[in-house]
């Protein structure tokens, strides 16, 4: 509103990536509703990975806003419509947007690791780059006040469209590891065969298969234990070695 009312395409744009952290929040308390049901017949698994299809939809919103500032920007360079200065509170408008933003993504990219949650870190990341398409925003009106060129803005706008899209790029991309039943963290491994060391009578750990469902590891693996030993007491083994997984895998 405030970037139709200064006349700054820049402050439009970066108002529209806002509008999509907007989306985004609203998404995400959705999804963590969908990923707190309890497993069901339909899905014996859970609905863990609600969280990579929302993951997915964020970045497809995110790569939208995008392009619709990038053809909004190079359809204003190249027009023949007299352009004028932008007004002077998009520039105040805009450090409290950087203040806020700024506070929101160290939050919650802090939260998102501390989780693990990819839709979290997603969303951290997009309010990162907001933080510096903002200050873009920023460094383009001060140029534009200074000296009295109006495309700046509009170049500052083409600027920003094309952080969006990067950032839309890298959220699609990341989240198809999850979505393919991959780790991101090739490391589980060695964190799979340490728990397994741990428990006495078992050896061997081999057909390891790891993969993430949400902010959890799906863990399947063989191990060995002394052929002499009951069926009971294998048995016990196995599910100590599941123990000590988990306790690893917190």
């Amino acid at each position: 509103i405030v970037g139709l009312f200064a006349g700054s395409l820049a402050v439009l744009g970066d108002g529209i990536d806002s509008a999509t952290d907007v989306i985004i929040s609203i998404v995400m308390i959705f999804t963590a509703r969908i990923m707190n049901r309890p497993p069901s017949k339909k899905y014996v698994f859970g609905y863990e990975k609600a969280e990579g299809i929302a993951t997915k939809i964020l970045s497809l919103v995110i790569f939208y806003a995008g392009m619709q500032m990038l053809l909004s920007s190079v359809a204003n360079i190249f027009s023949d419509a007299t352009k004028e200065v932008p007004s002077a509170i998009a520039i105040y408008v805009t450090v409290f947007s950087i203040i806020g933003k700024l506070l929101l993504a160290h939050y919650q990219y802090k939260q998102g690791k501390r989780i693990d949650s990819s839709m979290l870190t997603a969303n951290a990341i997009n309010m990162r780059n907001d933080v510096i398409i903002s200050s873009g925003v920023l460094v383009g009106l001060v140029f534009t006040f200074i000296f009295k060129l109006p495309i700046l803005d509009s170049i500052t706008g083409l600027i920003i469209s094309l952080f969006i899209i990067k950032s839309s790029v890298s959220i699609f991309i990341d989240s198809n590891v999850e979505l393919m039943d991959g780790v991101k963290d090739v490391n589980v491994y060695n964190k799979i065969f340490e728990a397994v060391e741990e428990v006495p009578g078992a050896s061997n750990p081999h057909r390891v298969r790891s993969r993430m469902i949400g902010n959890l590891y799906m863990i399947t693996l063989d191990i060995e234990v002394n052929p002499q030993i009951t069926i009971t007491q294998a048995h016990e083994i196995a599910e100590s070695v599941e123990k000590s997984n988990k306790k690893f895998h917190r």
